[in-house]
Formats: structure tokens, C-alpha cells, sequence
């Protein structure tokens, strides 16, 4: 009976903590998978797996070790309450945490509140095990999961535009130096044969991320101290965005001297060559810094002793997951719960949910100019859309009511881009990527108004939500700047009955610059995940400034001439299931 309690009582903590961390890393894999900046988060969980096991080899001696009889008085009632107001409130969170995760996987602080409330608890037990000892010795491959999580987006972007700028700057100047002719146009570089753009991972973000964990990494092979392991991160990321720069160099050179067709043959070749000469550098750097390390110090040494003690100890010493069994029946019980809750909550509220009118665009072919886009290859494997069009055309300014020149100054240039993504678990992960206030900014424009959602009639009883945004760029010193106004919209395939399809759409939020953060509250309480998604884009640039009632008078005027509303098979009383 004692072996098998104590088999139960080893069991158990590993079934507990591999399910939380498995749950984490599922939820967080969607974004490795789609986001290139951040694929190198698959190997992160092996990496700090592998950190564990090297830290369990010379664990320090438990500073007690109570049995299943005496748990309750061998811990001190004061560290009782502490585990239990730490660990309690941690369990709960999971379930809120799940239902916003599911219904809105791209919103990244739940990332982060997810993996501090696993996190916390694996560091809990620990504690509880083997006091403040295992705490210091466990804490830093257990927060070593942490560099796989996605940045959120208000310290992310400033960072990748910025990085963005910094590199094209300095390799359209360097390029110039070698008589390479170059002409820098916000984050894109203008050379002979066309446009070279520096983009994200270009930037130095993706091997800036890779760099920090590969720094850290090797920093605890090598158990450095906290300054040579500040030294060995440092130099990690001051040799990726070295290798990034060098990179963007040797590709402007080669769009400038073949063409600009040739530059996606090198682009890849050249991103994971960065990798690794990061790997290699970072490597080297930290063998040099383990060099200069001074003897093993008085506490390694009763390490050490601690160490020899374990050997000579009983197997419940050495195997130590003595809290008791029925602790972890708990625990995994509510995981079971908030899992099956979460899902369940969402399928019995799809039931009521109705697919909403389809709709589609009817491309202005007649119009000045018209020509249909092709979408850059990068672009489309970053995107991963099911379809996607764009076309551009000429609209006359408001003065110049005769014939239309792209070539004139006030003319006012317009830019279609429709996606769709089937419904699956990364549909809105994608549909989120392609945003006005994300991607123009990173080609050199600078937003100045954000105007909110508004909804446009398309028909008498339908109508669209658009947000408005404006943004301004200055391509040269000599020229006026050009003016941009982007009206963005995203779309979900089903909608709650209660809702009115032509009134009050309720896919964005109507607050500035609050983005979806009424709308992903909405989504959980409505029960809507892994729908289909579909944007629809549409910029005006112009040479001149242009009024806020003209801009909204002709984007009204499109959305009605471009809008073709087609309720056919998707009739909106449909249960699309």
C-alpha cells in the first residue's frame, strides 16, 4: 500500500505540471507558428527542460523534508497560508485566462499572465519542497520559458520600427560610400533598379529575440555570474543587429547591382546564416568569460557536500515530491474542469450564432489606372491568407473634376487589399498581422489622427464598420509630404442573433485607440472562436491635403460602387456550423 501511495505521490506532480506546461505551450505555439520573429520558441520548452535536469544533478539538500504523516505541522503555519493565498488564486486564474485565450489567441498580455500563473505555481512547489534553497536554485530555468513568449505590441513595436529605421539608414549611407547611388524613403531603400524594404526580420528583431535567448542560455551552462551573464546577453545581441546591418548592406548591394528579384533568392540564406554566426559568436563569447572564472567559491564547495549527502540519503530523500497525493487530484481535476468549461462554454454558444451577410468586392475595372497588385511573396507567407486581392486606381481631386493622371499633383491615388482566412485556431492570429496602424508605419509613414470606427451604408439595410486613420510620410526635403487616410475593416463569418447586421456591426471597438478591447470582452461573452475572418483595406494618397468631409464623401461613395452584397448560400438567418 506505502509504495503505492508513494508511486502516486511521484506520479502525480509530474502529471500536474506537464499538463499545465503542455496547455501554455500549445496556446503559445500558434504564434510560433505564424510568426516568423518568434518560430525560434519551439525549441525554448527542450532548452529549459534540459536547464532542469542540469540544476536537479546538483540540487541543494531540501531544508526539510516533512512525510505524508507530518506535512501539516512539520510547515509552519505562516508558509501554509502563504502557499495557499499564492497558489489558490494562480489555479483560479487559469479558467478567466482560457476563455479569452481561446476566443482571442493574438492578444498577447494573456501570454504572459498565463505563463506567470503556470510559472508561479511550478515555483510554488518547489518552495514548498525544498524551501528558499530550491526556490534560488530552480528559478532561473523555470523563468527561462519566458523569452518564448511574444512581446506585447506596445513594447514590440516601437522597437522593430525603430530597428527597422536605424537599419536603413545606416545601410543606405554605407551603401553610398561604395558609389552605390541610394535614396531612403522612411524604412525603404531606393536604389536604380527599385525599392529595397527593410522589414522585420531585416531589422535585427527576430536574431535580436534569438540572441537573448541564446545568451542566457549559455550563460547558465556555463553558471556565470550576474555580470558576465549581463556581458554575454550584451554581446549576443551587439553581434545580431552587427550581422543584421551586414546583412542589409550585402542585400541593397545586390538589388542594386542585379536586381530586385535577385534579393529574395539571398534573403532567407542570409537570415538563419545570422543565426548562426549568432550561435557560433555567442558561443565563443561565453568560453572566453567561463575562462576567467576564479576557483570554485566556499559555496560551491557546500554544494558539493550537500551533493555527496543526497547520494548516501534514502529514495524519499532523493525523490523528494512528498506533498500530499491528494493535493494533485485536486489540482489536476480543476485543470480537467477549466478545459472542458472553455470549450464548452464556446460550443454551446455557437449554436447561436448566425452566419452573417457575405459580401464581396466588385473591382472598379473601368476606373483611371486601374491595375491589379501583385502581393509580394514574403507577404503572402507571412499572411498565410485562403484569398487575397489588391489593385490600385486614380480618383480626380476635388478641383480637377475633367480627365485623370496618375502624373497629377492632386490626384489622389487609391490602394484595395481583401483578405480572407477560412475558420481554424491561427484565423485571427493572421487576420491581425495586416493592420493599417502596423504596416504603414513600418514603410515609413507616421499616423497622425485615428478617427475611430465608423458604419458605412453599403446597401439600405447593410452596412460596413471602418476605422479611420490618417498618416503622413515625407519621401524627400525638396517635395511636399504625401497624405494617406486608411479605412480598415475586419470581419467574422457569424455573429449572435441579438445582433443587428446593419446597424451596429460589432467586430471592431469604437473607442480611439483601444483597437478590438471591447470587442475580444464581447467575444468570449458572446462565444466566438476560431471563425473565418475577412479584411478589407482601402488608402487614399495624396500629394495635398485633403478635407475630412471629401475623404468621407468618397470613401462613402466607393464603399457603395466597390461592395457587392451576396446573401445567396450565406443568408444571414443560416446557422453555419
Amino acid at each position: 500500500m506505502s509504495n503505492r501511495y508513494f508511486s502516486a505521490r511521484l506520479v502525480l506532480p509530474f502529471l500536474f505540471f506537464g499538463a499545465l506546461w503542455f496547455i501554455l505551450c500549445r496556446q503559445l505555439s500558434g504564434e510560433w507558428l505564424v510568426n516568423e520573429q518568434y518560430n525560434y520558441g519551439w525549441f525554448v520548452p527542450f532548452f529549459a527542460v534540459y536547464l532542469f535536469w542540469l540544476c536537479w544533478q546538483d540540487r541543494p539538500m531540501e531544508e526539510r523534508v516533512p512525510s505524508r504523516r507530518n506535512f501539516g505541522t512539520a510547515h509552519k503555519p505562516s508558509i501554509q497560508v502563504a502557499a495557499i493565498l499564492i497558489g489558490v488564486p494562480a489555479l483560479l486564474l487559469l479558467l478567466p485566462v482560457r476563455l479569452f485565450e481561446i476566443a482571442n489567441p493574438e492578444w498577447r498580455p494573456l501570454g504572459w499572465i498565463h505563463a506567470a500563473s503556470v510559472a508561479d505555481l511550478t515555483l510554488l512547489y518547489l518552495w514548498c519542497v525544498g524551501g528558499i534553497r530550491w526556490l534560488r536554485h530552480f528559478a532561473f530555468p523555470v523563468a527561462f520559458f519566458l523569452v518564448a513568449i511574444p512581446w506585447v505590441t506596445p513594447i514590440e513595436l516601437p522597437i522593430i520600427q525603430g530597428l527597422m529605421r536605424v537599419v536603413a539608414a545606416v545601410a543606405a549611407e554605407t551603401v553610398s560610400l561604395f558609389g552605390i547611388p541610394t535614396q531612403l524613403e522612411g524604412n525603404l531603400i531606393r536604389v536604380t533598379n527599385g525599392l529595397v524594404g527593410v522589414n522585420e526580420a531585416c531589422s535585427g528583431v527576430r536574431s535580436l529575440q534569438t540572441a537573448l535567448m541564446i545568451g542566457l542560455l549559455f550563460g547558465e551552462l556555463k553558471r556565470l555570474s550576474t555580470l558576465r551573464r549581463i556581458v554575454l546577453v550584451v554581446g549576443a545581441i551587439g553581434i545580431a543587429l552587427t550581422a543584421n546591418f551586414c546583412r542589409a548592406v550585402f542585400l541593397v548591394w545586390v538589388a542594386a547591382t542585379e536586381n530586385i528579384s535577385a534579393v529574395s533568392g539571398w534573403h532567407e540564406l542570409a537570415g538563419y546564416s545570422i543565426i548562426g554566426l549568432v550561435f557560433l559568436g555567442t558561443l565563443v563569447l561565453a568560453a572566453l568569460l567561463g575562462q576567467k572564472k576564479t576557483e570554485v567559491t566556499s559555496q560551491e564547495s557546500a554544494i558539493r557536500n550537500r551533493n555527496i549527502k543526497h547520494q548516501t540519503s534514502n529514495i524519499e530523500n532523493r525523490v523528494p515530491f512528498i506533498l500530499p497525493a491528494s493535493y494533485f487530484v485536486f489540482a489536476l481535476c480543476w485543470i480537467v474542469a477549466v478545459e472542458l468549461g472553455a470549450h464548452f462554454w464556446y460550443r454551446i454558444h455557437e449554436r447561436n450564432l448566425l452566419a452573417t451577410i457575405r459580401w464581396e468586392v466588385q473591382w472598379p475595372e473601368a476606373s483611371p489606372n486601374f491595375r491589379e497588385l501583385k502581393i509580394d511573396e514574403e507577404v503572402r507567407r507571412q499572411l498565410r491568407y485562403d484569398q487575397g486581392h489588391a489593385a490600385s486606381w486614380t480618383l480626380p481631386a476635388a478641383n480637377s473634376p475633367g480627365a485623370v493622371s496618375a502624373s497629377k499633383p492632386n490626384a489622389i491615388t487609391c490602394l484595395l487589399y481583401l483578405f480572407r482566412w477560412n475558420p481554424g485556431r491561427n484565423s485571427a492570429l493572421l487576420a491581425n498581422l495586416h493592420r493599417p496602424d502596423v504596416c504603414l508605419p513600418a514603410i515609413g509613414w507616421t499616423q497622425l489622427a485615428d478617427t475611430g470606427v465608423h458604419n458605412y451604408p453599403v446597401t439600405g439595410s447593410f452596412a460596413l464598420p471602418f476605422r479611420h486613420f490618417e498618416f503622413q510620410r515625407v519621401t524627400s526635403e525638396n517635395s511636399a509630404p504625401q497624405i494617406a487616410h486608411a479605412f480598415y475593416c475586419l470581419l467574422e463569418d457569424r455573429m449572435r442573433a441579438a445582433a443587428s447586421p446593419g446597424l451596429k456591426l460589432p467586430q471592431m471597438a469604437t473607442a480611439h485607440s483601444a483597437w478590438t478591447r471591447d470587442e475580444r470582452i464581447r467575444q468570449v461573452l458572446e462565444g466566438r472562436r476560431h471563425l473565418g475572418q475577412q479584411v478589407m483595406e482601402i488608402v487614399f494618397i495624396s500629394r495635398e491635403p485633403i478635407s475630412a468631409a471629401d475623404v468621407e464623401s468618397r470613401f462613402t461613395d466607393l464603399v457603395r460602387g466597390v461592395v457587392l452584397v451576396n446573401p445567396g448560400p450565406s443568408d444571414p438567418r443560416r446557422n453555419d456550423q
